[in-house]
Parts: structure tokens; sequence; C-alpha cells
């Protein structure tokens, strides 16, 4: 019997991920509540408060015991024992002495027994939830693999392996379309313990997703060599990603691209062919603004740092591309740098220049100044 537990331990401790040292703990658990239960009349001399249980984790040996206090008279016969009983256990006992109390498992009844094993299988799932608890932990605010495993009415079921991630509604594309057993990446949003289970939501629409996915396939964004500095996206339509490097030797949108494009298409691919706009950071807030709203030419950039306004004039025909279908370029562009920012094409900005510049004149250090100060300056 000792043999087989060791066995049966082994066994759980390699299929489960669960420390011998926890499934023992779990066993000791068990056998004080199968004691408690077999000896819970008060006036059986084995009925005990302080009760205790040891397993032999090499032989699988175990025993049971109960602790008392020897005393001339019981007050409390929970946690004391009469002299004249200990001593037909322990001949040479003194009063003030603790004995141990021994049970033999053979006695425990079946009910008691019963009530043990539930105990145990208890103990070992929530050990088993702790385990995996621990492995996901880890991987919250990362991404994950996992298989598309069926579809309720809340959501999409993900089997992350040794637990089920669930992809609720406002957390999927709505351009994407799965089928059971379709291998997704997804990106884990938390990761939380229940009284019954393990509770892991995952998405595919967070913008950190596309940054781990980056992570994942280029190896100078992994390294920190090239910086992720922001990220704009709409899920499933369009990213903007704004990129600097740590290396004045590496270029950190070609970083990003791949040669022939193989990196960034990798991560199209991994998003269902949702298009990627990398861009370079600057500190220069002007010259962010005009790189965030690639592909559209620029003309030149007004900012206010300060307001953080900026307003951008862009060739006649490229006002709709700077725009971009139903704003969503200059929205992204909006999103990645911070500002707010107005698009004029030159005839719209000769209109917006002539009034903004109204009642100045540029003097011979090339500065705007009032008229009428140039006026009485000329006049002195």
């Amino acid at each position: 019997m000792a043999s087989e537990l060791i066995e049966a331990l082994n066994l759980l401790e390699s299929e489960k991920d669960i420390s011998k040292e926890s499934i023992i703990a779990a066993i000791e658990g068990a056998l004080v509540i199968a004691y408690k239960n077999q000896y819970k009349k008060k006036d059986s001399l084995l009925a005990a408060e302080n009760v205790f249980a040891k397993v032999d984790e090499e032989t699988g040996e175990f025993y049971v015991y109960a602790e008392k206090t020897v005393v001339d008279e019981v007050e409390n016969p929970l946690t004391e024992i009469a002299l004249e009983d200990a001593r037909q256990i322990y001949p040479l006992c003194e009063v003030g002495e603790i004995v141990r109390l021994a049970a033999e498992s053979k006695e425990f009844s079946r009910i008691a027994t019963q009530n043990a094993k539930n105990v145990l299988l208890q103990s070992l799932r929530e050990s088993e939830k702790d385990n995996i608890f621990e492995e996901f932990i880890s991987k919250e605010n990362n991404i994950a693999t996992g298989v598309v495993q069926r579809f309720t009415d809340k959501g999409i079921v993900i089997n992350l392996g040794k637990a089920d991630g669930i992809l609720n509604e406002n957390e999927q594309v709505k351009t994407e379309k799965f089928r059971i057993n379709d291998r997704i990446k997804v990106y884990v949003l938390e990761v939380k313990k229940t009284k019954k289970n393990l509770r892991i939501l995952v998405s595919r629409t967070h913008p950190e997703l596309v940054r781990k996915l980056f992570e994942a396939e280029v190896a100078e964004v992994k390294d920190g060599t090239v910086d992720i500095v922001a990220i704009a996206r709409e899920a499933g339509s369009r990213t903007k990603m704004a990129v600097r490097s740590n290396d004045p030797d590496v270029d950190p949108v070609g970083a990003c691209v791949g040669l022939n494009g193989m990196r960034v298409n990798n991560v199209v691919a991994e998003l269902k062919g949702e298009k990627i706009d990398i861009v370079t950071w600057s500190e220069n807030s002007a010259a962010f603004i005009e790189n965030a709203l690639s592909p559209a030419q620029v003309i030149s950039v007004i900012a206010d740092d300060e307001e953080k306004t900026a307003t951008v004039i862009v060739p006649d025909h490229q006002l709709s591309l700077a725009i971009g279908k139903e704003g969503q370029n200059a929205r992204l562009a909006a999103r990645l740098t911070g500002f707010k920012i107005d698009i004029l094409n030159e005839t719209q900005a000769a209109d917006f220049l002539s009034e903004l510049y109204e009642g100045y004149e540029e003097n011979e250090d090339g500065e705007f100044v009032e008229y009428e100060d140039s006026i009485s300056e000329e006049g002195e």
C-alpha cells in the first residue's frame, strides 16, 4: 500500500505538475479531517482538537495522532487526558506532560474516509489551479498562442494549453472569422482566480498585441535596439506605429519592415490583413506629425506644443490621402502623436495664412510685426 502511494504521488507530480510536498500536505490534511470525523464524540478518549498527520515521502508510511496534556482532573476532554488513562498507554508519564494518542487508519469509518477523500481531491484541485494560475499570471500583458475550442453566447473559448481563455465579443475584431481548431495569437488582458475556476480574458483588438507581435518577430525590438514609442490602432483595419532607434547605425523602420517586407508581412498575416504604417518617431513635434500622416506628402506643419494642436498644410491633390477614408489617416495620426490636427490644402492654407497674419508685415529681420507698429517705428 505504501509503495502504491509513492507511485501515485510521483504520477500526480509529473502529470499535474503538482509538487510532491503539496500532495503530501493535502493527504495529511485529509487524514486529520478523517480522524476528527471518526472521533468527534467527546466521550471518546481519542476525541481531540490538536490532531496531526505525518506521511513519509520516502516510504509512503503514514500515521495520525492527537496530542493531549496529562492532568489530574479533566476539564476539557479535547485537549486533556486523565493521568490514569494516560498511564495505560505511557506508564511513566506525569501530570503536565503532553502525550500522543495514535489511531490506526483502518479504524476510520467509511463516512470519515469518504470525507477525507473529498478533502484530498479538493486540495489537489486547488493546488493544480494555483500552479496554473502562477504559470498564466506571468503571461498577463503578453501574448499567448491558443486554439479556437468552441463558440458561446458571450464569446469564443480559446484553449491555451492547461487553461481556457475567453475572447469576449468586445475584444474580437469584427472582420475576423474563426473556425474550430484555428490557431491564433491573443493578448492576455487579465488572469484571475475565482472560487470555481481560473478566469483568463484575452483580446485580439488591444494595441499591445501589435507591440508584442513585433517583439516576437523583430530581434532589434526584443533586445531594445529599436523602441516602439507609440501605437494607434483601429483593429482589423489599420495601425500606425512610431519607432525610434537607440543605435545610429540601425534604421528603426527598416528593422521592423524587414528584408522584402518579410517581418511586417508576418505580423500583418497574423492580424488577418490589417494594414500597418511604421513611421519614425521624432522629438520635434512638427516632424513627428509629418511622419505620422504618411503616406501623404506634407508641405508644412505649425505645431503648438503647449496646446497640443497643429495645423498641417498639404498639396491640393494630397488632401484626401492625408485625411484618409472616413478620416482614418488623420484620426490615427492624431492618436499617435497626441495632437489635435487640422489639415488644410494649399488653397485653404492661403486663406488661413492671410487671416493669421492680417495686420502684420515682415520686417528686415524676417519677423512679422503689427503693421501699425512698423509705421510708428519708421516715423520715429
